[in-house]
């Protein structure tokens, strides 16, 4: 990795290792994420793994990843690096809360396989996450930069205004995905207003 600009299996696997570090794997890798989930980018760079990655390849990642999954951050010349959203470390990551409901929508995407486990658990759960994810519409809307694979088979529509009214939390992240912890990690089917196939026929 020599160039700034990487061909697309490059920029893949960079993205994926920083992926790994910065949401899950920082203690393995001995490194230690400030509260607010950045790490410092020179340290990421002297790890093993990042043998001849260069600052202007990670920031090549940043600013050519179509879903935003990570923020650089310049202070007192010292570059940072965080991921957006997606942790199973504990890190605190600046979120907007969602109060209204009022135009918002709150869409899961999962496969056909996942949706069967879902209705057999009875909802969503965050899994290994800090949080479940939702998109704030659909691929095909266009406006979706995160939040759900484009290969989603099933749409889950949330009824965000009935789970705000019984106290649960959503908050959107910088790159507006959606985000809520549920309780105790699960959103009940209770609060899923419709579901639909990407054809746009109704399942639930």
């Amino acid at each position: 990795m020599a160039n700034a600009v990487l061909d697309p299996a490059e920029k893949t696997r960079l993205s994926k290792l920083i992926a790994y570090v910065l949401r899950h794997g920082a203690a393995k890798e001995k490194l230690s994420l400030r509260d607010d989930g950045y790490l410092k980018v020179t340290d990421l760079l002297a790890r093993p793994k990042f043998k001849g990655v260069t600052f202007e390849q990670i920031q090549y990642v940043v600013d050519t990843n179509d879903k935003q999954r990570y923020k650089l951050l310049q202070e007192d010349g010292e570059w940072w690096i965080r991921a957006n959203q997606g942790h199973s470390l504990k890190v605190k990551v600046e979120m907007d809360p969602i109060n209204d409901a009022s135009n918002v929508v709150a869409v899961h995407g999962t496969s056909l396989e996942a949706w069967e486990h879902i209705k057999q658990s009875g909802g969503l759960k965050r899994m290994n996450r800090n949080h479940i994810h939702l998109a704030p519409g659909l691929p095909s809307e266009g406006k979706v930069i995160s939040g759900m694979r484009a290969t989603s088979q099933v749409y889950i529509f949330i009824n965000l205004d009935k789970a705000l009214k019984d106290g649960i939390p959503f908050y959107r992240s910088s790159n507006q995905v959606i985000l809520t912890e549920g309780v105790n990690g699960f959103l009940s089917i209770d609060y899923f207003e419709s579901v639909q196939d990407r054809h746009g026929q109704r399942i639930l």
